[in-house]
Formats: structure tokens, sequence, C-alpha cells
């Protein structure tokens, strides 16, 4: 089992790349790197330099690779389709010409992925980890989102890029019936998948038996965790996922809920070898505590036998 460890802008609270409260991307990747990683998310895109010389400097100056991309957006609208395939390709034509994350990998694909998320709605964002309450697309939109996930899986590959779907909190794949829905419809030789311990946890499900369960299913995996206490306060008062994240649902790993040690045991016994990338969401204008979030996130795997 050989297996590397990435972080994620989210991680310094990027997300809008409009948002005026957002760090500098010199600070994200000055913190990744004292913080001993090697590799990193691309975030979403516009946070770091887009032009590639740019950025391949900027990463080569901080030793660090690019292990994922991300399209995190509506995936259901006609209106975003134009958009989020250009997006696609340009993402993808990042990836493969700045310095990459090592390709190490089992049975599963290597580096670099495009990780694919639908955004949701608000509506379904209020009903985050909720899957009684959460309103589930009618099945024409879902064979729209079907078919945008296939069509910017295509794109990717052919860039040689990996593309992987990931269920997210809030978003209309989330809970398990989803899951076993989108995995159905799209088969693993189109696109593989990013579980992730925390949004397997907030969606109610527990992160050993669905790691598991679409073990066949994964090229990628990104870890998180759950302070339990906030998790229940944003599920009593129905918060929508970003507010849960933003008064610090999320926590450094071995400090909330998942236990690390087990998931490390399934995944020596399933043989994983490849990437996983930590991240813990935060409002940005709480970043003064992620370098120090991040290294403990890291250090704690370190401590169970990552």
């Amino acid at each position: 089992m050989l297996i590397r460890i990435a972080n994620a802008p989210c991680s310094w609270g990027v997300d809008d790349p409009q948002n005026p409260f957002l760090p500098s991307w010199e600070k994200v990747l000055s913190e990744a790197a004292q913080a001993g990683y090697k590799s990193l998310e691309l975030g979403p895109w516009g946070f770091l330099p887009t032009d590639v010389d740019e950025l391949t400097a900027a990463l080569n100056k901080y030793q660090l690779s690019l292990v994922a991309g991300t399209i995190f957006d509506d995936l259901v609208s006609e209106e975003k389709a134009a958009e989020l395939l250009e997006l696609t390709h340009k993402i993808c034509k990042t990836l493969v010409n700045v310095p990459v994350a090592e390709k190490v990998h089992g049975s599963n694909l290597p580096a670099p992925y495009l990780v694919i998320i639908d955004f949701g709605d608000a509506e379904r964002g209020r009903f985050a980890g909720q899957s009684t309450l959460a309103p589930r697309l009618p099945e024409e939109a879902w064979q729209r989102m079907v078919k945008r996930i296939k069509d910017i899986s295509h794109i990717a590959g052919q860039y040689g890029v990996r593309p992987v779907i990931h269920p997210h909190a809030g978003g209309y794949i989330e809970f398990i019936d989803e899951v076993e829905k989108i995995t159905a419809a799209i088969p693993h030789e189109i696109a593989g998948m990013c579980l992730d311990t925390g949004h397997i946890y907030y969606s109610g499900s527990d992160p050993l038996r669905v790691l598991k369960r679409y073990f066949e299913r994964i090229d990628y995996l990104h870890f998180k965790d759950v302070n339990p206490e906030r998790y229940s306060h944003a599920i009593d008062n129905q918060l929508d996922f970003f507010t849960a994240c933003a008064e610090g649902v999320m926590c450094p790993l071995g400090q909330g809920a998942i236990d690390y040690s087990a998931v490390l045991a399934l995944l020596k016994k399933q043989d994983y070898c490849g990437w996983i990338t930590i991240e813990q969401e935060r409002d940005p204008r709480n970043v003064e505590t992620s370098l120090e979030d991040v290294t403990a996130s890291r250090h704690y795997l370190q401590s169970v036998g990552f």
C-alpha cells in the first residue's frame, strides 16, 4: 500500500475566487509547503494563476505539484452547459502542462484527476445531511446531469485526466441512494469516484461501509473530519452546508467523529494505492489557523500509520 497525502485550497477558505476575504494564492502555496505537503489541488478556477508558465513557476518555487482540478457547479441546468464544457478544457489543459502529482496507483487510475461535483441549489443545500427531507431531482433533470457528467468526463479523458465523481453535501449527488444511482448510470470506464469521508458522514452514512461498498469504483479519496456537536447543531437548525462550514463543522483530522485508524485498516485490507487529499472547509476570515490545522491533520495521519 503506497499512499501520498495532498491538501486543497478550501482548507484556507478558498471557495469563490471573487470572495474579497480570500487569502492570497502565495499564502496558500507557502503554507502548504511549510506544512510538508508535496501536492495540492488547483481549487476554483481563477484562484491560482491561470497562465501555465506563471503557475508552473509558482509551483516550482514551493516544490509543489497539482493532483487534481475541480468542476464544482450546477450540473443540471442547460444554461450552464457550454460554460462548464469550456471550463473543463481550461482546467484539463492546465493539469497536463504543469508539474503533476506522482502517478502512484494500484488498480485505480493515476493523477491528475478532474473532480466533478454538483453544487445543488439553495433548497437542496438547506437540507444537506437530511435524506428524508432533501428534495430529489426529477428524472428528466437527473438524466441531464448524467449527460453533463459524461460530456465533462469525455473531455477530461481526451487530455489524459481521470474524471472522478464526488458526492457532496448539499448537491444532488449526496445520499447513498443517489450514489448508487449515479454509479449505475455512469460506468467506471467513463468516470471513477472520489469519495469523501466527511461528506459521507455528513450525509448520514458510515464512511467505512460506503468506502468498502464502492471501493472498486474509487480512483481518488478526500479526507475530512466532522465536529459532531456542530454537525448536530447544523442538522437540527437546518443550516445550509456552507453556513455549517463557516461555523466550524469541519475540524482537523483526529479531532472529530471519524475513526481514521479504522479507515486505514480498511484501506490496507483493500490494498489502496494512490492519493488522498485532506480538506477542511472554513470561512476564509478564519484563515489564521489554517497552517496549524493542515499541519495537525498531516501529523495525525502519520501518527496512526498513514
